[in-house]
């Protein structure tokens, strides 16, 4: 499940004595320009009597980035095959045309279905980024494709061949460090693909807790325990239990503690959505689309793969995960529109629309988490529809009651790529979760939807450096690559290796 693709950075000698299944060369140079600049490519082209020119020239292969032509053969190398990548002007790359080289190369490597490849890509530069960065993005990129669905197909795809990746430079400890990073980041994110992925059939709240007990079994840094219901009741949870009343499938509240330095020093707190298929209950959803309802636990998926990810990378760090793990679904037992339920916190809630139900099972989870005495928290949730109107599928919409905090998260997230939005907490929205009939209404009208639930939520994180991430649009694709994408593991990863002794 959480796959990743070896990365081993040793220098390369002369072009045509280097033995691999595929070797890849980068070709760019000025602008439609039909010479070479890159000495790699200049040495194939020189070994092998100027047919690289030739191609060049005959536009075969070209300097743009979009460009990539596979040599099935040449006979003067070692190398079983030749994979040229067009790569604009080399130097000074958009980190955009550089991420879209990468993808495009890996994704070539896959489809050519070699075990092996050695990239010569020390000639390339981004601008503003250093060679750690390109190599943390290229490990990302390569470790995504290792993973493939299989769990319910009779005849599943066979899964990926590429199994290593040798980077052609001299090797460093900042370079090592970076493409384990890379390597942990990518198992994390496959690691919340595949929990995204499964059918509610199969990944209810039962098997996200017996996942978090494999993954503690897996790593001595980690213990899991598990709230039930009953338990749930005497710590006053009313809010989340209103949401699973409608299921036969029990609640879990799930928590895992990552130990990667002295227990004096005070967690990060994680808190994740969990709701492995969400009907709407009561205000029940409409049937076209619905099946990607099982999606709704995707945020809880998250929190799996980065605490997959720093459990590997073993992060001087300590780690409190909480997932309220539920099932929303409607029945005679289930929360009615209008019904006024008590959180852990004593605040009480009008329940107006029981498809707004990610706030109540989190509220009670941020609740829960504030006994851990955390020095952050961080809550990820595919909350709202409207965080998909407003910002669509590039960035996660992200809401902090601390400014400094959300520009912490902010930089963590363009220094992976995982992109992100800080979005209004402004006191203003606060009043349109005013009721007659309780502390709060758990929706406050048409209007700006996405930060209306995130002021819900702040109510009862007011004693806490907190964030929010509504990650409804980032969590997973639709059409016709429909999946699981395991954002945001790499943003809540990156931000935990940035607050690591």
């Amino acid at each position: 499940m959480g796959k990743s693709i070896s990365i081993v950075i040793k220098p390369v000698s002369a072009i045509e004595a280097v033995s691999t299944p595929c070797l890849v060369i980068p070709v760019f140079g000025e602008e439609k320009s039909t010479s070479l600049s890159s000495k790699c490519a200049k040495q194939l082209n020189s070994v092998c009597n100027g047919a690289v020119l030739a191609l060049l020239k005959r536009g075969d292969i070209t300097n743009s980035v979009d460009s990539m032509l596979l040599l099935p053969t040449v006979d003067q190398i070692k190398a079983d095959r030749v994979l040229l990548v067009g790569c604009g002007t080399g130097k000074n790359l958009s980190e955009a045309d550089f991420k879209k080289i990468v993808d495009k190369l890996v994704k070539q490597l896959k489809a050519t279905k070699v075990k092996e490849a050695t990239l010569l890509i020390d000639e390339l530069s981004v601008k503003g980024r250093d060679k750690a960065w390109m190599i943390e993005q290229l490990s990302i990129k390569a470790g995504l494709i290792a993973y493939n669905y299989t769990e319910t197909l009779s005849k599943p795809k066979p899964d990926t061949v590429l199994k290593k990746l040798t980077l052609g430079m001299n090797s460093s400890k900042a370079l090592l460090t970076a493409a384990k990073q890379g390597q942990s980041i990518a198992s994390g994110m496959n690691v919340a693909r595949e929990l995204g992925n499964l059918p509610g059939n199969i990944c209810t709240p039962t098997y996200l807790a017996n996942q978090a007990k494999a993954l503690s079994r897996k790593h001595a840094s980690l213990s899991t325990s598990i709230v039930e219901e009953k338990k749930m009741r005497e710590l006053g949870m009313g809010s989340l239990l209103s949401v699973t009343a409608g299921t036969d499938q029990p609640a879990k509240l799930i928590v895992m503690n990552y130990q990667g330095t002295s227990k004096t020093v005070k967690p990060h707190a994680l808190v994740g959505k969990g709701i492995t298929f969400d009907s709407g209950g009561i205000s029940l959803k409409p049937g076209a689309g619905m099946d990607e309802m099982k999606y709704d636990m995707c945020g809880a998926a998250s929190v799996f793969g980065a605490i997959n990810a720093i459990a590997e990378l073993k992060l001087s760090i300590n780690v409190v995960a909480v997932i309220a793990a539920a099932e929303n679904m409607p029945s005679s037992n289930a929360t009615k529109p209008g019904d006024v339920v008590t959180s852990m916190s004593g605040q009480t809630i009008e329940v107006l629309n029981t498809d707004a139900e990610g706030r109540l099972v989190l509220c009670d989870a941020i609740s829960y988490a504030e006994r851990f005495k955390p020095q952050s928290i961080i809550d990820i949730a595919t909350l709202t529809g409207a965080c998909v109107v407003a910002l669509g599928k590039h960035a996660s919409a992200l809401y902090s009651n601390e400014d400094d905090f959300a520009e912490t998260l902010l930089s963590a997230s363009q220094e992976v790529g995982d992109k992100a939005w800080h979005m209004p907490l402004w006191d203003e929205y606060q009043a349109q979760l005013n009721t007659n009939f309780a502390d709060m209404a758990n929706i406050g009208g048409a209007g700006g939807g996405s930060v209306t639930a995130a002021c819900f939520l702040s109510r009862f994180a007011k004693n806490m450096r907190w964030a929010h991430l509504d990650v409804a649009g980032t969590a997973w694709d639709s059409g016709a690559n429909k999946g699981a994408t395991g954002r945001p593991v790499a943003l809540l990863t990156k931000y935990l290796i940035n607050q690591s002794s």
